[in-house]
């Protein structure tokens, strides 16, 4: 019966640990994404929201791909996986959403703007 459980737990453990992605998504304060947005010329700078939203004010520099479009996962696809990917909305949902998409993807590093373009012009 111990050899058996073991034998259980040690597929387990390898099969849990088996294909754990590589990558780091974190949500940010407006502070620190906007420190990381003057140091890093990197960055892949990019809100999800629609584009009238988009029209009525936006970061500077960002690139539209609105989450809420059909062709969303072909054109954020289009983005170097290997870079930082920023990302907004207005209030923070549909980029977290957009993020785990990003992760299941398999880009390499993602962070979502807490609060979105709502905290981001408030400041």
């Amino acid at each position: 019966m111990n050899k058996f459980l073991i034998l259980v737990f040690s597929i387990s453990t390898f099969f849990g640990c088996k294909g754990q992605p590589n990558n780091v998504m974190v949500k940010v304060d407006v502070t620190t994404f906007k420190e990381a947005l003057v140091s890093n010329s990197d960055i892949q700078l990019v809100d999800v929201r629609t584009p009238k939203e988009y029209n009525d004010g936006h970061i500077e520099n960002a690139k539209l791909i609105d989450f809420l479009s059909e062709d969303f996962k072909i054109k954020i696809q289009e983005l170097e996986k290997e870079k930082p990917i920023y990302l907004y909305c207005r209030s923070g949902r549909r980029s977290g959403k957009a993020s785990k998409i990003l992760t299941d993807l398999g880009f390499a590093e993602i962070v979502d703007l807490k609060g979105g373009y709502l905290a981001w012009s408030e400041q």
